[in-house]
């Protein structure tokens, strides 16, 4: 294999990937890997979109939206559209985790105000319990 390309195996251990992940991403049009039979190898254009999509996901970008950021790649704008839109979703995404995080941090503290009532009623109980008997 050269340095330019890998097969579906090098790209597994590469990005710790399955071989169905990467023939998934290849249906959804999100990677398009040179096909000898039904051999696969993946250029260095594909790792990087591999790396894009995995960073995506981890921000949880939909594969929708991963597909269009990725396709404004070649606009030849020096990616200033791709980037720009990247930029409004990210910061879409992220109000979106604070929401999350403030409403499950709002959630925790209720559970904990719970807990402790709980712990409060059974300590009473308890107490009740030895002084019947």
């Amino acid at each position: 294999m050269s340095d330019d390309q890998m097969t579906i195996r090098e790209m597994c251990d590469s990005f710790s990937v399955t071989p169905r992940t990467l023939r998934f991403y290849e249906a959804k049009e999100l990677l398009f890997p040179i096909r000898e039979g039904q051999k696969r190898l993946f250029t260095r254009r594909d790792r990087a979109r591999l790396k894009l999509i995995l960073r995506g996901k981890r921000f949880g970008f939909s594969l929708e939206q991963i597909r269009q950021l990725l396709n404004l790649y070649d606009l030849g704008d020096q990616q200033h559209t791709q980037l720009t839109e990247t930029y409004s979703i990210a910061k879409d995404r992220l109000m979106e985790l604070e929401r999350q995080r403030d409403e499950l941090d709002e959630a925790i503290g209720d559970l904990k105000q719970q807990l402790k009532w709980g712990d409060k009623m059974i300590a009473s109980l308890k107490q009740s319990k030895k002084a019947a008997e």
